[in-house]
C-alpha cells in the first residue's frame, strides 16, 4: 500500500510537471506570435507611441489609462479629445497653462461617468506633482521606499503620489480591495518594454508589476486554472499574478497585452483560446 501510494504520488508530481510545462511553452507560443505591435488597435496603448519624451509619455499613459473603461471606441475618442489639447508637449502645456484656461479648455468634458471635474482634477494633480518633483516617475521613485514591501507595493506608492493633493475619482484606493486594474495597466506600460510595451521607467523592475484585472483577463485567467475566486478583485490580481510569476518570475505581466487581444480584437475569438487551453487538460 505505501509503495502504491509513493507511486500515485510521483505520478501526480510529474503530471503537474508536464502541464506545467505544457502550459508555459503555450504561453510563450502565444505571446511571440500576437505580442505585436501590428495587432495593438484598438488599444488606448497605442497612443504612447507618439511620445518619444518619457514625461510627456508617461501623462499621455495615465490619462489613457484613466479613461480606459467602457466601450474601446469610446476610449479612444476620449483620450483623443483630450490629447488634441494638449498636443504636441503635454508635459510643457500643464506647465506652462493656468488653472483657470485648463478648466475652461475642458469644460464641458464627458467619458461615461467622469465628468470635466474629474479629468480636471486628475491634470491639475500632475501638473501638481511635476512642480514638486520634475515628473510623476521620480515622484514615484522618492516614494517607492517609504513602503513596506508587499505583493502591493508599487500599486500603494503609485496611488499615494497620485493623491497627495486630493483623493481623485479616476484613481481607485488599492486598499478598498479593488483590482485598480488601470493603475496596473499603466503602471505595465511604464516599466514593461518590449515590441509592445514603450517602457521608460527604467529603474523599476518589471517583477514587481500586477496584472491589470478586469472581467476579460479574470475568464482567461480562470481558463488556465490559474485562480478559483469568483471575484475580480485586487486578491484575485495577486493570486494570478503569482501564478504567471511561476512561468515567468521576472516579468509576470508578460503575456497580459498577448492574452487579451483574445476576445478584443474581431478576428480573435476567446473561444479559440480556450480551445487551446483545453487540450492540455
Amino acid at each position: 500500500m505505501t509503495i502504491l501510494i509513493a507511486y500515485h504520488n510521483v505520478i501526480s508530481i510529474v503530471w503537474e510537471y508536464e502541464e506545467f510545462c505544457m502550459k508555459r511553452q503555450l504561453l510563450e507560443d502565444i505571446y511571440i506570435c500576437f505580442n505585436q505591435r501590428d495587432l495593438v488597435h484598438p488599444d488606448p496603448l497605442e497612443f504612447l507611441y507618439n511620445y518619444d519624451d518619457i514625461k510627456d509619455r508617461e501623462i499621455v499613459g495615465l490619462i489613457a489609462s484613466s479613461l480606459a473603461y467602457g466601450r474601446i471606441q469610446q476610449i479612444l475618442k476620449s483620450v483623443s479629445i483630450v490629447l488634441n489639447k494638449i498636443n504636441p508637449s503635454p508635459y510643457s502645456f500643464l506647465m506652462s497653462t493656468k488653472e483657470a484656461s485648463i478648466k475652461k479648455q475642458f469644460a464641458g468634458f464627458k467619458h461615461r461617468f467622469t465628468t470635466d471635474k474629474d479629468l480636471l482634477d486628475l491634470l491639475l494633480q500632475i501638473k501638481h506633482i511635476i512642480t514638486e518633483h520634475g515628473s510623476i516617475k521620480e515622484a514615484f521613485l522618492s516614494n517607492l521606499d517609504k513602503h513596506k514591501t508587499t505583493p502591493t507595493t508599487i500599486l500603494k506608492t503609485l496611488y499615494d503620489v497620485l493623491s497627495t493633493k486630493t483623493e481623485l475619482k479616476l484613481i481607485p484606493d488599492p486598499e478598498k480591495g479593488s483590482a485598480c486594474k488601470r493603475l496596473n495597466l499603466f503602471l505595465r506600460w511604464m516599466v514593461r518594454k518590449d515590441n509592445v510595451d514603450p517602457g521608460g521607467w527604467d529603474q523599476i523592475s518589471a517583477s514587481k508589476l500586477i496584472i491589470p484585472l478586469d472581467t476579460h483577463m479574470f475568464k482567461i485567467a480562470r481558463c488556465f486554472g490559474f485562480t478559483k475566486r469568483n471575484q475580480a478583485n485586487l486578491n484575485t490580481a495577486i493570486e494570478i499574478t503569482e501564478a504567471f510569476a511561476k512561468i515567468s518570475p521576472d516579468d509576470p505581466v508578460k503575456y497580459d497585452f498577448s492574452l487579451t487581444r483574445f476576445g478584443i480584437r474581431d478576428d480573435m475569438c476567446l473561444s479559440d483560446l480556450k480551445k487551446r487551453v483545453n487540450i492540455l487538460k
